[in-house]
């Protein structure tokens, strides 16, 4: 089986089977005295693969927290299919959008399976146990990352990357329509970040649903992301298609730092532009 057909067959809506639709309407974040995004408004909609960039401390985690419904704005709102976050119920919304966090921190063993399960909260009934439905979704939602062999393995046995992996195939199992991850490809190597990047690409497709993730990685970006939301840390943001926002004038002047665009047989990508003069001084170590 492919792994398009895994993840269709796997993974299912709630009973409604609608496609989520996230909205922020005149949404201002602040940190302290600094304003990070300013009067935003806009809708992500199903079958978008959003990449949020910007530089360290520009607000990629707090929007990404807000748009979960775990933080509140400044001023504005966040709505999920019209309905303001605030208003639905923990369970319900839980079922409509999973969060990958930026850093999971284990404090005792587990199995990684059971760590995968937790997820299926949101869907489970009566006394709470898992059932054969719930079981299935996590073994799917390992199989979709190359982490069958791992399923029992000690969660505290693995690197960085490795549990980097489960903590998006946890996100995976949650079953809801609408992910939004934080930094879903650090720690890991070039090979697992285009493979996971491959697969969200599968995953919104068939039934539609919508990805947003932050990534500091801008050709990935260009290449994986269908949208781009650039955010400069001073309330300015550009969102739109990833190769109208991604460009190299919006991304160094977001960045502050000057960058090109070099093409090569039908290739693209962004790289720091070469100092003009000798380099900066430095002190010796």
């Amino acid at each position: 089986m492919t792994v398009r057909a895994a993840l269709t067959s796997a993974f299912r809506f709630d009973a409604t089977g609608r496609a989520p639709q996230l909205s922020a309407q005149r949404l201002t974040l602040r940190a302290g005295a600094r304003t990070l995004l300013d009067d935003f408004t806009h809708t992500f909609y199903p079958g978008e693969i959003w990449c949020i960039a910007g530089p360290n401390g520009a607000g990629k985690t707090t929007l990404i927290s807000t748009l979960a419904g775990l933080m509140r704005g400044a001023h504005g709102h966040v709505e999920m299919d019209g309905v303001r976050l605030a208003d639905w119920p923990g369970v319900k919304l839980a079922q409509r959008r999973a969060l990958m966090p930026q850093s999971i921190r284990d404090a005792f063993s587990a199995r990684v399976l059971d760590i995968v399960l937790l997820n299926r909260f949101p869907h489970l009934s009566g006394w709470g146990w898992e059932r054969d439905g719930d079981r299935a979704a996590a073994q799917a939602a390992l199989d979709a990352l190359d982490l069958a062999p791992f399923a029992s393995r000690d969660v505290l046995s693995l690197s960085g990357g490795e549990r980097q992996r489960v903590a998006l195939a946890a996100a995976l199992c949650q079953d809801a329509p609408l992910l939004l991850l934080d930094e879903p490809l650090a720690h890991l190597d070039l090979h697992h970040q285009i493979d996971c990047l491959e697969m969200l690409g599968h995953w919104v497709e068939a039934p539609p649903r919508t990805v947003i993730l932050s990534c500091h990685d801008l050709n990935l970006a260009r290449r994986f992301a269908t949208h781009a939301l650039l955010m400069d840390g001073n309330g300015a943001a550009h969102a739109g298609p990833v190769r109208d926002v991604l460009t190299p004038v919006l991304a160094s002047r977001a960045f502050g730092y000057p960058l090109v665009l070099i093409e090569d047989a039908g290739h693209e990508a962004l790289v720091p532009a070469l100092r003009a003069g000798p380099p900066s001084a430095s002190k010796p170590f």
